[in-house]
């Protein structure tokens, strides 16, 4: 496994970081045992960085991590743990909005979605959840930029670090409007952002991971797979259970389109050496601002096959400026065509 400086706050993370959304839920059946083992394994193969949220399976997801580090604690206090369970974890959740519009509406108010009351009760549970008095890393789940002339959730947040709750204030950005973060970067309101940026989506690259570069803002990439579409799993008659989160992103003719695309970029990556994954992940990860990537993890095989990319040779310029031909203009995904 390779490290990256996390920004500029002094702290290497793990190319390959765990996404923990699936562990909680919403994808499908997921058993706690599958859940823990891979947390284990990807722990164990050198992975120090874990993003959850409030929202993945109502606290399950951070349960279940809380669980995976105290077990950790407790087989090294015996002298059982792995050498590599002495390496720092470093966890990162979220808190979302209060209920509302997702994401946020133009026309509402930072102060009733991210009240004061709401943000410390719900960092509370966030706490409880972790088994921790200190939260490495608080992201802010979803944000609008009709609320960066006046941060008040930011200053509330910074309050918060003050008191020791909590380590680095992050966003995670609104699918749809990226680049509404980019003045929270260059206000240093933020200590790390968590972006979408994959094969399709690869308008960060435009100036938002610049920017991050030059403000020293962490950068975490999300979805670098376009939710499974860019592993090659998939074809245009892959069906997804009702409670999948994957049935409605793909409903209508969004997965054939989506698969459409996957296989020209097959045949850029043929002979390259690298699976559909792997050149998902490497493409991601050959921008210097990109701090930690996290693939879903939901199985000891995920866990190697994705930890694995780290140690893969980087990947050769001409494939690199090929697969930018797959960027992806398809704005409103979910309003259709």
């Amino acid at each position: 496994m390779r490290y990256r400086p996390f920004g500029k706050h002094g702290f290497d993370c793990s190319e390959i970081g765990f996404g923990a959304w699936a562990i909680g839920g919403a994808w499908g059946a997921q058993a706690d045992a599958h859940s823990l083992a891979a947390l284990h394994r990807a722990l164990d193969l050198g992975c120090n960085f874990i993003d959850t949220a409030a929202g993945y399976g109502n606290g399950r997801s951070e349960r279940l991590i809380c669980q995976v580090l105290r077990e950790r604690e407790a087989a090294l206090s015996t002298g059982t743990g792995q050498s590599a369970g002495k390496r720092r974890i470093f966890v990162a959740t979220k808190t979302p909005p209060s209920a509302g519009a997702w994401p946020p509406t133009p026309y509402e108010k930072a102060d009733d979605r991210y009240s004061e009351a709401y943000v410390r009760e719900n960092i509370a549970e966030r706490l409880r959840n972790l088994g921790t008095n200190r939260i490495d890393l608080l992201q802010l789940h979803t944000w609008t930029r009709a609320w960066n002339r006046n941060p008040t959730p930011f200053k509330l947040l910074r309050q918060l670090q003050q008191e020791g709750l909590i380590g680095l204030v992050g966003v995670s950005t609104p699918e749809h409007d990226q680049n509404c973060v980019i003045d929270l970067m260059r206000g240093g309101w933020v200590d790390s952002v968590q972006v979408i940026y994959n094969l399709f989506e690869q308008e960060p690259a435009a100036e938002l991971l610049d920017v991050a570069q030059e403000c020293g803002v962490g950068i975490i990439v999300r979805v670098p797979f376009d939710e499974g579409v860019l592993t090659g799993k998939f074809n245009k008659t892959t069906k997804f259970p009702p409670d999948d989160f994957r049935a409605n992103y793909f409903a209508g003719d969004r997965l054939a389109r989506a698969v459409h695309r996957a296989e020209e970029v097959r045949k850029d990556l043929a002979n390259s050496g690298y699976s559909m994954a792997q050149g998902a992940l490497k493409f991601v990860l050959e921008h210097p601002a990109v701090s930690t990537v996290i693939p879903g993890i939901r199985n000891v095989d995920q866990a190697d096959v994705n930890c694995g990319v780290s140690d893969l040779p980087a990947m050769p310029p001409a494939l690199l400026q090929r697969l930018r031909r797959h960027n992806w203009r398809r704005a409103f995904w979910y309003a259709g065509k």
